[in-house]
């Protein structure tokens, strides 16, 4: 089973350009306004609209902390937080914000029993 989540923005190629070129997303679907990504098991897609919205974080997650750092040296300037550990749900991860000013968030799970695929 798996599901898509959905966003309207009103700046798709710029947002789409910005998961693919920094996240390594792959286009799955094109439709007449809307584009579907695909990151590893994860659907997101950005839907042309009058008004973006913003709330909510998409969440990428890496088999271990090398990834969540090279995810952070690719994101650049867009990085809010630095990586850091998170002692409170055992993850490490950074912050970054998408052209429309969604948060964006890379985490690996630091306990190894974690399994969430």
């Amino acid at each position: 089973m798996t599901g898509i989540v959905f966003h309207a923005t009103e700046r798709r190629d710029a947002v789409v350009e910005f998961y693919r070129e920094r996240l390594g997303a792959t286009v799955r679907l094109e439709q007449p306004d809307c584009t579907i990504l695909a990151f590893d098991g994860f659907l997101f897609g950005f839907c042309e609209r009058d008004e973006a919205d913003d709330c909510g974080i998409l969440t990428f997650v890496y088999p271990d902390r090398e990834g969540v750092d090279a995810a952070a040296g690719r994101l650049g300037d867009a990085v809010v937080k630095e990586p850091r550990e998170n002692e409170t749900y055992g993850i490490y991860q950074c912050f970054a914000e998408d052209p429309e000013g969604r948060t964006v968030e890379c985490q690996v799970f630091l306990d190894d029993s974690v399994d969430i695929e």
